[in-house]
């Protein structure tokens, strides 16, 4: 493989749009589900209190998690052998599969138990997609911006991450404003889901435009069977033990602020605080417009300041407000007071978001990178972030809620240890170690 064309300015900035709208649609196709699950979850569970059925749809979105690690082995190996462009095609293809299979799946007073069975399959599939996602979208954002800026454009990966989850939002409330609850109930949460599908098709004929990461064409020029045997592979990977310790420590707490703030948040303040379900949603849309425009103005704060001491900031303020934040949200009285203290929360959890994807990527070499960030990140993502909603809602269902608030806090703790352990990647970037 070669370079075929010269990495212009205009031709970088195609492809990282490129590469940041397929994202967009992949996590708008994942993030429906949660968006939605209030107004399925009686189709696919019906009987038992609210609580109870929310329960059991979380624990759906959990296990769409636990394929996450095997998608990040399987297409970060790929990207690593085959190239990142290739990778990006084959998750739209896989979540574009898993939303059309929802959408089209008649509910439990129809078919049964084969309903939730076929539920669970394409969260599978949707969670196989989502998990090379992550790794291969990070590798290639960061290896195709210059390393000037790497933090400013690898922070458009959450950019379009959270546009996605607001798109989901704004179709949610676009429905909300056309069909009534019980029209939303039978048969309107489908509509989402049939959307997510159609727009893959945008998103894989973006994908196919983009070019190459000069980083992997470079390493490519290395034909020999022996380099080509180590691209991608466990053995190697476990050769990168502190840098593969250093993505799991500095994910945990990160991925669970993460989906208590952007996820879970909207069925806490609807089941917790009490406030109308279009308020929660009007709360969660707003703070999340506020949160995307932050992403790149940290990023490049990074690029000037450092990754780590913006990691610091966030497990330090995440691990001291996380109680206080949760304690007073469960008190609310109106959703502008909701508001803000979810915005506060979010500007904290920018000093994560912001950045991860970037400083993963700077940790591994070429033949191993996408691989690299891609599977520690999904096996961490699945036990914490992926298990979020539900071990909340088992906290509120015992009657001890504020257990979860305390749990929240630890591992925001023991990721402040892992940001104070590690070193700048800014200042000592893998990246910039590729083939010249």
């Amino acid at each position: 493989m070669a370079v075929t064309r010269e990495l212009t300015p205009a031709r970088r900035l195609r492809s990282i749009f490129s590469g940041s709208g397929g994202n967009l649609v992949e996590w708008y196709d994942w993030y429906v589900y949660a968006a939605f699950s209030l107004y399925f979850a009686e189709v696919f569970f019906p009987g038992g209190d609210r609580t109870s059925q929310l329960l059991k749809t979380a624990a759906i979105f959990a296990v769409g998690f636990l394929m996450r690690p095997l998608g990040g082995w399987l297409l970060g190996r790929y990207a690593d052998r085959h190239g990142r462009k290739a990778a990006l095609l084959l998750s739209v293809w896989m979540m574009c599969s898993g939303s059309l299979l929802i959408a089209l799946t008649p509910g439990y007073a129809s078919i049964g138990i084969a309903a939730p069975v076929l539920l669970v399959l394409a969260r599978l599939l949707q969670g196989l997609s989502v998990g090379g996602e992550y790794g291969t979208s990070a590798t290639y954002l960061s290896e195709m911006a210059s390393r000037e800026h790497r933090g400013f454009w690898s922070s458009f990966q959450y950019v379009t991450l959270v546009m996605g989850h607001l798109l989901a939002l704004g179709v949610l409330l676009t429905l909300q404003a056309l069909l009534d609850a019980g029209q939303l109930r039978a048969w309107g949460w489908r509509i989402p889901f049939a959307i997510g599908a159609l727009a893959a098709l945008a998103a894989l004929w973006l994908r196919r435009t983009m070019l190459e990461t000069e980083s992997f064409v470079r390493s490519e020029a290395d034909g020999s069977p022996a380099h080509q045997r180590r691209q991608g592979t466990l053995r190697l990977l476990l050769r990168h033990p502190r840098a593969l310790l250093s993505v799991v420590g500095l994910t945990m707490g990160g991925t669970l602020a993460f989906y208590t703030y952007t996820t879970y948040v909207h069925k806490f303040l609807v089941n917790s605080a009490g406030l109308p379900s279009e308020s929660a949603a009007r709360v969660n849309a707003g703070t999340l417009f506020v949160y995307m425009l932050l992403q790149p103005l940290v990023g490049a704060l990074s690029d000037r300041v450092g990754r780590r001491p913006v990691l610091i900031a966030f497990g330090v303020l995440g691990a001291l407000l996380t109680v206080p934040i949760l304690d007073r949200l469960q008190d609310v009285q109106t959703a502008g007071e909701a508001f803000w203290l979810v915005l506060l929360a979010l500007v904290v959890v920018s000093g994560y978001t912001a950045i991860n994807a970037v400083v993963k990527a700077e940790l591994f070499p070429v033949e191993i990178r996408a691989l690299g960030v891609g599977l520690p990140y999904a096996l961490t993502v699945a036990i914490f972030g992926g298990s979020a909603e539900y071990i909340a809602l088992w906290f509120k269902q015992h009657g001890i809620e504020r257990g979860f608030y305390w749990y929240v806090t630890a591992c925001i703790a023991c990721s402040l240890l892992v940001y104070l352990w590690m070193p700048d990647t800014r200042r000592h970037s893998r990246i910039d170690e590729d083939p010249a």
